[in-house]
């Protein structure tokens, strides 16, 4: 096995090794299940129990698992003393940054990109159309034996504003273009994209007035947190429709609540702040609001995704090359 460096690669003369020799991993997913697994590790699956598989300290890989919040995939990390990778199987890593000074020096943490776009954007176009063509008030019609015939937003013509334009918003515009609208484009810098311009997001005031539909795809950031405020809100024309499927902090809930109560804006939220929604919160109950449970990534195509990058990621390891998805360095 090759001896390379903490970033990118797999075991040398002093890591911790399992009884076998091998050095140990620890998969979120059964490994068993997981096709084109390097033979270099020991593989110890943990999904989150209260009982560890093993040492955390003798881990060098780590898969966090999948949903499983602020408290639980962080919690073997400050004894992961010789780790050098934590993959997360989510886009966002946020749970994972804060606890970024408690892990070994140089430790790389890589995301999920490329698992789940597909999910995301399907779930970013549904919650679009559903709130525009009046699917719930359909739903609750049909519970009660309600006929609401009449005419209903389409989303046709429209001006569909993207903001955090990464893999998942590109793929959300993919699945926009077919359904006739414009979109525009914005991210941390502007740049040129296959579609077009992304703007930085410095032009994001100058474009809000002429958007019709604002979706949400950035990351959870110091830089995002609370960025749909009261004057991002404000600055949207009557009847827009704002679609969160990024992090429920990005958007102030009471600026949104005070926006939809008074019937000017609507919102399709997958993801809310807090989270999950408690009962009785005003969201639940807000005019113009559809709410799903944070399911944006949670559908049968996650498991086949997680399983070729989790494989990929391990192989690439294992030959000390480096890793894809690196969104931060201890």
């Amino acid at each position: 096995m090759t001896d390379t460096t903490r970033n990118h690669g797999a075991a040398g003369p002093s890591t911790p090794q399992a009884p076998d020799g091998r050095p140990q991993v620890w998969l979120s997913l059964p490994p068993q299940d997981i096709d084109g697994l390097p033979d270099d590790f020991a593989y110890l699956f943990w999904d989150g129990d209260e009982d560890f598989p093993g040492d955390p300290a003798e881990a060098v890989f780590y898969v966090v698992p999948y949903a499983s919040g602020f408290t639980v995939g962080p919690r073997p990390l400050p004894r992961m003393r010789n780790l050098r990778v934590v993959q997360t199987l989510s886009a966002g890593v946020d749970h994972i940054l804060p606890h970024l000074g408690q892990l070994p020096p140089g430790t790389s943490v890589c995301n999920a990109r490329g698992v789940h776009e597909a999910s995301t954007a399907e779930l970013a176009l549904t919650l679009t159309l559903s709130a525009l063509r009046g699917i719930p008030r359909f739903v609750r019609g049909q519970d009660n034996e309600k006929w609401y015939s009449g005419f209903y937003p389409a989303l046709a013509d429209r001006r569909v504003l993207i903001v955090g334009y990464g893999s998942i918003g590109a793929a959300v515009e993919e699945r926009l273009i077919p359904f006739e609208c414009a979109v525009d484009r914005v991210a941390r810098s502007a740049r040129q994209s296959p579609r077009g311009p992304v703007h930085a997001m410095a032009d994001l005031p100058g474009l809000l007035p002429a958007a019709d539909v604002v979706v949400l795809t950035t990351p959870l950031t110091e830089q995002t947190r609370g960025l749909v405020n009261a004057a991002f809100l404000a600055a949207l024309k009557d009847g827009a429709l704002l679609v969160n499927v990024a992090r429920g902090p990005v958007v102030d809930t009471k600026a949104l609540l005070a926006e939809t109560e008074s019937g000017r804006l609507t919102a399709a939220l997958d993801v809310t702040d807090p989270e999950p929604l408690p009962a009785g919160h005003p969201l639940w109950h807000a005019p113009g609001v559809l709410i799903s449970p944070h399911v944006g990534g949670s559908t049968s195509a996650f498991l086949p995704r997680a399983k070729r990058l989790v494989a990929a990621q391990l192989r690439r390891f294992a030959a000390g090359e480096p890793l894809e998805n690196t969104v931060a360095v201890s």
